[in-house]
This record gives structure tokens, C-alpha cells and sequence, in this order.
């Protein structure tokens, strides 16, 4: 059991390295990079070439008590509120190795409904 997780997450650290040979972020355009743990969803806007974080939200600065899809779709709104704040309307989606689907999915759903254009 613990050899197959220990695969999986090999397979995707070694998808987000090829993505992320690809994937850069400017000032202009960041890169909206997600994270999923067990429990909590995250995402934050960087800009790689001065290595800088422009905007950071969790699940938990949501207030909310929701869990997975939900509490994506509350991330990816947040996300666009405070890019938008920012003046910044595209970003670059970095799914750090993640399929696209379930609270990935969701959450670059809600932030292009949001007004974010990738």
C-alpha cells in the first residue's frame, strides 16, 4: 500500500517538472499554482521572475466550514477577488500534477467565472 502512494506521488512530481519547464509567471501574467492536501485546498499567484507571491488564499481564509469541491470553488472566487484588486485579469494555470478534475477543476472554474482569463 504504501509503495503504490509512494508511486503516485513520484508520477506527479515528475508531471509538474515537465509543466513547469513550461510554465513561467511575469508580473503581468503570474502563475496561479494549486495545492491539494488531504484536508485543504490552496492556491497562490507568483511571479517567477522575482520569485515573489502576489496572492495567496487557502480554504481556510474562506471562514467557511466546506470540504472539496466547495471549498475549491470558494478558493478559486477568492483567488480572482484579490487578483482582481491587484489590477491583474490573466494568469497562467499551473496545475502542479494534477489531473484536471474534481477540486482542481473546480477551482479554475470559479476563478474564471470570477473574471480570470488563462
Amino acid at each position: 500500500m504504501a509503495n503504490l502512494q509512494k508511486k503516485k506521488q513520484a508520477g506527479r512530481i515528475q508531471r509538474r517538472r515537465r509543466a513547469r519547464s513550461k510554465i513561467v509567471g511575469t508580473a503581468s501574467r503570474p502563475r496561479l499554482v494549486v495545492f491539494r492536501s488531504l484536508k485543504h485546498v490552496s492556491v497562490q499567484a507568483i511571479d517567477d521572475n522575482r520569485g515573489q507571491t502576489l496572492v495567496a488564499v487557502t480554504d481556510r481564509e474562506v471562514g467557511k466550514k466546506l470540504s472539496g469541491v466547495e471549498a475549491a470553488k470558494a478558493v478559486g472566487e477568492q483567488a480572482a477577488k484579490k487578483l482582481q484588486a491587484k489590477k491583474i485579469t490573466t494568469v497562467v494555470f499551473d496545475r502542479n500534477g494534477y489531473r484536471y478534475h474534481g477540486q482542481v477543476k473546480a477551482l479554475a472554474e470559479a476563478a474564471r467565472a470570477g473574471g480570470l482569463q488563462f
